[in-house]
């Protein structure tokens, strides 16, 4: 089994956290830079899950790293059960295996069905123009620029149209 630790650098934090993920027996750590993260898509974490393999395990300090949300979370944790892998949860010592794992996931499904849909995704009013132009130049076509800032590519189009 393979044990991937993930870890969002925020804050000073983030250091004592990829300690104490490679203490907790991860193999692997990852981080994900401040630049990179918008909302909760988030290319480091994206790549794990497509990587990762039957039994291998998923290690967090705690939930928030995965998602702003519950309904991220989920997403998350379905994904991973797609892999045949597992979340394992430091703080709260837990894993979505077991009761422990259903427990988890009938809490998260309980937030979710009160939090709005859109609590998890950017307002399209909030989408900065320069950050649309940082991808462009950076090469991004504006399908993947859409998928990476969680709007839809019409928002995209738009920004970039008022641009030119």
């Amino acid at each position: 089994m393979l044990r991937i630790g993930y870890v969002r650098l925020r804050d000073r934090r983030s250091t004592d956290d990829t300690v104490t993920l490679k203490a907790a027996g991860c193999h692997v750590v990852r981080a994900e830079e401040p630049e990179a993260l918008s909302g909760d898509a988030s290319e480091v974490l994206s790549s794990i899950l497509d990587f990762i393999g039957e039994g291998d395990q998923l290690v967090v300090i705690r939930l928030d790293q995965l998602g702003g949300s519950g309904r991220a979370v989920l997403e998350v944790l379905d994904r991973l059960e797609e892999r045949g892998a597992s979340l394992f949860v430091v703080e709260q010592d837990i894993s979505s295996q077991g009761l422990g794992g259903q427990a988890l996931r009938a809490a998260l499904q309980a937030v979710m069905a009160v939090e709005p849909a859109w609590s998890s995704r950017k307002r399209k009013g909030q989408l900065a123009a320069d950050e649309v132009r940082a991808l462009q130049a950076a090469g991004v076509g504006p399908v993947e620029i859409a998928r990476r800032l969680g709007v839809s590519r019409m928002t995209v189009w738009r920004k970039l149209k008022a641009d030119a």
